[in-house]
């Protein structure tokens, strides 16, 4: 890693206190419920009020936005996600509660939580690609490029769930990189010093901590369960790697017995026993949705033992909920003018209309225009594509892990969904993708700077081939080129981003498609 290490963290919080100071601005506006809030929003308070999500009144929106907290009818409610995003949202309104100039059940508070954890998200990013490409040029400008992506801004404000997902996923691969870098570096200590290599490398803390992160992913929504697959064989194919390196004996029995069976404990079921826990304030409480149907079905089992049945109830409570998830997610097929499928995503086709008030008349204009578009930054998602080739040539000539860990994550975000066809699908659900977009960009831009010197032959150092002076300032050029693309075009896009009032006519030159309008459906 470059030295001194604090200028790299000093690197790290100036961009994403950047990064904070553009989501925590105007934070509260529109001062009002919109878009899936009118679900995250309520579930959150119900959660922090009862343990459980509770059914509301059908004005609860108004109620709310007129700063009434009356909102509570009836018992549960049926709801599809895990409940750890909601408590996310419900800590963050009772942080902004106890302030002395916050108020709880408030627009600045329902979105606190999102707008910190996309900050923080743009920090665990800055120093993972550091970490993967050895430059704090390198990591700060990932950092910056996710910044200023339209989509993580416009989702870093929006009490929705899919911001805490994109963040334990981005911290469960960091801190895969970090134990694949202190496990190569015990094997390489070992051989070194010409100490027999034992199989047994000690506890793996990091992958632990992985797999702690990957189980509040998927106890914010189960599309995590995609990445877990896909990290779990990426760590031990690292694993399988590191021991071939260093010239082991018997490499596949010692990598299957004490890397491969370990770390799906370590993942795996660290993640399912985290996963469980996100459940706690269902498990302690009586009235969540179907929480007795495993004593009003207990069958046998009411003639075992108290201490017994209760615990085995609440399983069996807990797995026909799972079942009813299972099956309102695989059969959700509603139309909706701005659904979109998995191939609109990376180009960014059919974003997300989450707010417009065409009424205003604040701008200084005849007609003034107030939007809110969940639509990613067209110079990160475009410039990714051609990053991701970048990569996929970049893997298959040298097999460069990097290259493979990134196009694995972007893979694993986009491509299960198409399994899915029929499904009503949107955007923001490639939001977890954007990290490793992003990571792709600063590696094909280091490949195009280059290094003073040579690296090594298969590039496992960090380097890349060396460069002639004048090559690297040609590679300079090129990124001081996409960081200003990406700056300008968030820079264009804002107003339409953040429900600035502005003229008709400026909303309309922003929306650069007729998708970006209508969606879907197409004009009238």
């Amino acid at each position: 890693m470059p030295r001194p290490a604090w200028a790299g963290w000093l690197g790290a919080v100036l961009v994403a206190l950047f990064a904070g100071a553009l989501r925590f601005l105007d934070l509260g506006t529109p001062a009002r419920i919109y878009f899936d809030e009118t679900y995250y929003a309520k579930d959150a308070f119900s959660l922090w009020n009862y343990g459980y999500e509770h059914s509301t009144v059908e004005n609860a929106d108004e109620l709310l936005a007129q700063g009434k907290q009356a909102i509570w009818t009836g018992g549960s409610d049926f709801v599809v996600h895990p409940p750890l995003g909601k408590w996310m949202i419900a800590l963050g309104d009772w942080v902004w509660g106890v302030l002395p100039f916050g108020a709880s059940m408030s627009p600045m508070g329902w979105r606190l939580a999102a707008a910190v954890v996309g900050t923080l998200s743009v920090l665990v990013l800055v120093r993972v690609a550091t970490r993967m490409t050895r430059s704090w040029v390198l990591g700060c400008a990932a950092g910056l490029i996710m910044a200023l992506d339209g989509l993580h801004f416009t989702m870093s404000r929006l009490a929705m769930l899919d911001i805490f997902l994109t963040f334990w996923i981005l911290a469960g691969f960091a801190f895969l990189v970090l134990d694949r870098d202190r496990t190569r570096a015990r094997l390489a200590g070992l051989a070194d010093s010409g100490a027999a290599l034992s199989g047994w490398l000690g506890m793996r803390w990091w992958r632990i901590a992985a797999g702690v992160c990957f189980g509040l992913a998927v106890g914010t929504k189960w599309s995590a369960l995609f990445y877990i697959a896909a990290f779990g064989l990426l760590t031990v194919a690292w694993d399988y790697g590191a021991r071939r390196t260093t010239g082991q004996r018997h490499v596949a029995r010692r990598w299957f017995v004490f890397d491969a069976v370990p770390a799906f404990l370590q993942t795996v079921g660290v993640a399912a026993a985290v996963y469980l826990a996100t459940w706690s304030g269902w498990f302690t409480t009586s009235g969540g949705h179907n929480r007795q149907w495993g004593a009003e079905h207990a069958g046998a089992l009411a003639d075992s033992p108290g201490w017994l049945q209760a615990p085995v109830n609440a399983l069996r409570s807990l797995f026909t909920y799972h079942s009813e998830i299972m099956s309102y997610h695989s059969s959700l097929s509603e139309p909706h003018d701005f659904a979109s499928k998995p191939w609109d995503w990376i180009v960014m086709r059919i974003p997300v209309a989450f707010f417009y008030d065409g009424e205003g008349s604040d701008c200084d204009a005849t007609s003034c225009s107030s939007a809110i578009l969940g639509v990613g930054t067209p110079a990160v998602w475009w410039l990714g594509i051609v990053a991701l080739l970048v990569m996929l040539v970049w893997w298959v000539v040298y097999r460069d892990w990097r290259a493979g860990a990134v196009l694995l994550g972007a893979a694993a975000g986009w491509l299960p969904w198409f399994a899915y066809p029929d499904r009503t699908m949107f955007v923001f659900y490639a939001l977890p993708m954007l990290p490793f977009l992003a990571l792709a960009i600063v590696l094909a831009i280091g490949l195009v700077i280059g290094q003073r010197g040579a690296g090594s032959a298969d590039g496992t150092d960090g380097s890349v081939p060396g460069r002639s002076p004048w090559a690297r300032v040609a590679g300079g050029v090129v990124f001081g080129v996409v960081l200003l693309l990406v700056i300008a075009n968030f820079t264009y896009l804002y107003p339409v981003l953040s429900a600035q009032s502005i003229p008709y006519e400026a909303w309309s030159d922003r929306m650069w498609f007729d998708t970006w309008i209508y969606g879907s459906a197409g004009p009238d």
